[in-house]
């Protein structure tokens, strides 16, 4: 028998990608919808194979990932088969995020659409490059057009879309992300890192990490080495890599590549402080990572991360060597003064529950449920 509840398609084919960040998102997110649907709407997960197994001991229903689902052949195949598409049984269908490559057929389908960020603007270099910013606008105002609503990570997420893209009255929902519990730490201190105290930042090498600024800062700085873990095999870990050379810095700076899961959480409990020097950042996790192991984290004023950590972080105001280490040292004596500052930074983490990023989605999948057309196709 069909489910008396209005169906909502939810994409979680980044689930193929699971330990990126849209894969976490997805998993998260699919977990907590199972238990707040109840009596309130049918979860319908688009998935890739095998991905059921995220999802062990739930029944749900699922659409497969398929190519021709995609939309670069749906664009195609709509107008010619839309007069003859049945009333469909999916009332909502949510686009969880802006590279997604599925839109439902029938495109009278109400379209809830995340948008995570709008990084491409305000990476280095962005201005030297018009028409690729152009065609990345163009592609999100596609989108935009097609959604009955949206949602992003944070107030600066929305505001960036609302001074970039025309929503056309498009109303924007804020839904912060969550957190998960650390994992178990590695039993002891990684190969790669020799005794002594250390410094960390973490993250693919990309230029908007900004990490060179770092080895400004480490020349003002004598004593503490600095780990960078994350994927270094990229133009600018090549850049990384020949500063560290250059400034004859080999001896204290660590740069690791991708690590376990088990050393990235021994890193956070062990390391004296977090730097987090981010152009652009959408959410920004590792700040909330190292502020749930207590630790100072000194983060730069770019996009969401004040948002994010609140006055439970230090902020760079220069990317000027000295400027930074007085940061550094200003940061760290307040830190020290403070008895209860780990706990305040743990507390504040504590308020990004994964459980209330899907109770905040299914309140709006209430409201847009509560708002729907008559039946429509997908």
């Amino acid at each position: 028998m069909a489910s008396p509840l209005p169906r909502v398609v939810v994409d979680l084919e980044k689930l193929r990608h699971i330990n990126c960040g849209l894969g976490r998102f997805s998993l998260h997110l699919g977990r907590g919808l199972l238990d707040d649907a109840r009596g309130r709407f049918e979860p319908v997960f688009l998935l890739p194979q095998g991905a059921e197994r995220h999802f062990p001991g739930r029944s749900f229903a699922r659409i497969d990932v398929r190519p021709w689902r995609k939309e670069y052949l749906r664009r195609h195949l709509r107008p010619w088969v839309r007069p003859f598409l049945p009333p469909s049984d999916v009332a909502l269908w949510h686009v969880t995020n802006q590279m997604s490559k599925y839109l439902p057929l029938d495109d009278r389908v109400p379209v809830l659409l995340t948008i995570h960020d709008l990084n491409f603007l305000h990476e280095d270099g962005a201005e030297r490059a018009p028409d690729r910013i152009r065609r990345k606008l163009a592609d999100i105002e596609s989108r935009v057009r097609r959604a009955t609503a949206i949602v992003t990570d944070s107030a600066f997420v929305a505001r960036d879309l609302a001074e970039h893209v025309d929503l056309r009255g498009t109303p924007v929902h804020v839904v912060p992300l969550g957190l998960s519990s650390p994992p178990d730490p590695s039993p002891r201190r990684p190969d790669f890192l020799p005794a002594g105290p250390f410094l960390l930042s973490i993250g693919n090498a990309l230029p908007h990490k900004n990490f060179h600024v770092l080895f400004d800062m480490l020349e003002e700085l004598p004593g503490p080495r600095l780990v960078v873990a994350g994927k270094v095999a990229t133009p600018y870990g090549g850049f990384l890599r020949e500063e560290v050379t250059r400034r004859r810095l080999a001896d204290r700076v660590i740069l690791p590549g991708e690590v376990s899961d088990g050393d990235r959480q021994w890193l956070y409990e062990h390391c004296e402080a977090f730097l987090f020097p981010s152009r652009a950042e959408g959410f920004g996790f590792p700040v909330l990572e190292a502020m749930q192991c207590g630790k100072p984290v000194f983060m730069s004023r770019a996009t969401s991360l004040p948002e994010i950590a609140g006055d439970h972080g230090f902020f760079f105001d220069s990317y000027d060597g000295p400027a930074l280490a007085a940061t550094y040292r200003a940061g760290m004596e307040a830190a020290a003064r403070d008895p209860n500052f780990g706990d305040r930074a743990r507390a504040h983490v504590a308020t990004f529950s994964w459980g209330e990023t899907a109770r905040g989605y299914a309140r709006i999948y209430d409201d847009l449920l509560r708002r729907r057309p008559t039946a429509a196709c997908a």
